[in-house]
């Protein structure tokens, strides 16, 4: 009798062995490509990784950070990851190059790209950036600002009734050193290390690009368009998609501590805690109303921006195939 009882209780604790074996397999692996490093502006997928929404999701998800030498597009293509962050401007540029990006998924609902300027240059609308010095991005950054001025009618070439541009790197020391009139900053980041630098707001004038109406959508998320034929990817990637929004809503409920996970994650230990927390707020004020959706109306007027920005536009043609709503449909249908 004893024996039998034994062997009955190995018999269950098998099973559980067995079904937690099953469990632990079924997880699907996903890598995902930041644009950046490890800061704020990721922090809704630091937070699902955190708080377990991928492992509700049956997902083992890696978050690899970006940098200045890592270019997103060139990861994916070279199987170094599934899916990436990246804005619309390098997709679209990397598209057409050859790399069959498609955006199936669009957290950011608004731009935070902006140019800051010295109110001492006494610069308080467009009108009065001719003859001036602005310091500009470049890596495909470029081009809504390249529009913007087509748009004015300024010239890019210097001279009294142009501007002349200052290629940025990105930090913010030309306005700083005062090598620039205006400099780009992101709502997020570059504008407050300005102001941490010594300059108060007061004495800053800003005009946001969103404002303008030559924003282009940034911090999507992109697949590899052949991935798509594939339903169980489709499935997995819609997963992800579900428990990263269910991650930008914890951060925006949760800033404090959706900053600190970000820090947790911060393998080189150049982020502060001020400026994370400062971070997250200001990127839940691009994320804010985003359920993941791509606004169609968002994305012509950046391929608009892409096509007009300047005598050589990033894209040459009104690109075919670069969204599809195959993926974001199913994350919201769970």
């Amino acid at each position: 009798m004893k024996n039998l009882i034994r062997g009955a209780g190995l018999a269950v604790i098998g099973t559980v062995l067995g079904s937690a074996s099953l469990s632990a397999v079924a997880a699907d692996d996903v890598t995902l490509q930041l644009k950046w490093v490890t800061q704020g502006q990721f922090a809704g997928y630091y937070v699902a990784q955190d708080k377990g929404f991928y492992d509700d999701a049956d997902l083992n998800v890696t978050i690899k950070p970006g940098g200045p030498d890592i270019a997103p597009p060139q990861v994916i293509v070279g199987g170094g990851a599934d899916v990436i962050v990246d804005w619309m401007p390098s997709a679209l540029a990397s598209r057409e190059k050859g790399v069959p990006l498609v955006n199936i998924a669009q957290p950011f609902k608004r731009s935070g790209m902006m140019l800051t300027c010295r109110k001492e240059t006494g610069i308080t609308s467009p009108e009065d950036f001719k003859g001036r010095t602005l310091g500009v991005w470049f890596f495909g950054n470029e081009y809504p600002f390249l529009s913007w001025m087509s748009s004015l009618g300024i010239s890019t070439e210097g001279g009294e009734d142009g501007v002349t541009v200052l290629k940025q790197g990105f930090n913010v020391d030309p306005l700083l050193q005062k090598q620039a009139d205006c400099i780009s900053t992101m709502t997020y980041n570059e504008y407050w290390q300005v102001i941490d630098a010594g300059i108060p707001e007061d004495q800053l004038v800003v005009f946001k690009y969103e404002d303008q109406g030559v924003s282009t959508m940034e911090d999507g998320l992109y697949v590899l368009e052949k991935n798509l034929g594939d339903d169980a990817f489709v499935d997995k990637m819609a997963r992800f998609v579900a428990a990263s929004m269910k991650g930008w809503e914890y951060a925006r409920a949760n800033p404090d501590e959706a900053a600190d996970i970000v820090l947790e994650n911060d393998a080189s230990g150049a982020q502060t805690e001020k400026h994370q927390r400062r971070m997250v707020r200001e990127i839940n004020k691009l994320t804010e109303g985003s359920d993941g959706s791509l606004n169609v109306a968002d994305y012509e007027r950046t391929v608009q921006t892409l096509l007009t920005g300047g005598s050589d536009p990033v894209i040459s043609k009104e690109p075919e195939g670069a969204w599809s709503s195959v993926v974001i449909e199913k994350a919201l249908a769970m």
